[in-house]
């Protein structure tokens, strides 16, 4: 009888650990596991189209996350996304001719920010803007205009 209760608390602790294995796995894939100590700077950057990108998608630099998205809203003069970026403090020599990117990762198809440093010698500090800014492909436009050029027989 107690091989039988030995053997049920094993099994339990067992459970117990797949449970909350599965649940770091979701917080990890969802982006909602922490990141850094908070301390950093703020960049924001303008896009005609942000896709879906998503609060707390990584900010990257050469494929290094630097940072994730804090806030993306909407410009109601010019109608375009304007989202800011925390970057951490530890990365504080991106050159401020720096662009940025949308881009598709993986193939549940999360989007992130690539930053692509410049050359200036300035660096961007804490609500910088990055002028250079390349916006989301959205696939349903380029399958609508690949059949729109099939159609008109071009």
């Amino acid at each position: 009888m107690q091989h039988s209760k030995t053997q049920d608390t094993l099994v339990g602790l067992f459970v117990a650990a797949g449970i909350a294995a599965l649940f770091y796995m979701a917080l990890q894939i969802s982006n909602l596991g922490s990141y850094g100590n908070g301390e950093g700077y703020t960049v924001s950057a303008r896009f005609q189209n942000s896709g879906g990108l998503k609060v707390k998608s990584p900010v990257s630099v050469a494929g290094v996350k630097i940072g994730r998205v804090s806030s993306i809203t909407l410009d109601k003069e010019s109608h375009e996304a304007v989202v800011a970026m925390q970057i951490d403090a530890r990365y504080d020599n991106l050159p401020d001719d720096s662009s940025a990117s949308i881009y598709t990762a993986g193939l549940l198809g999360e989007q992130y920010i690539s930053i692509d440093p410049g050359s200036s010698e300035d660096y961007l500090k804490n609500n910088s803007k990055l002028d250079i800014t390349s916006s989301a492909i959205v696939l349903e436009e380029m399958i609508g205009k690949f059949m729109m050029n099939k159609a008109e027989g071009k």
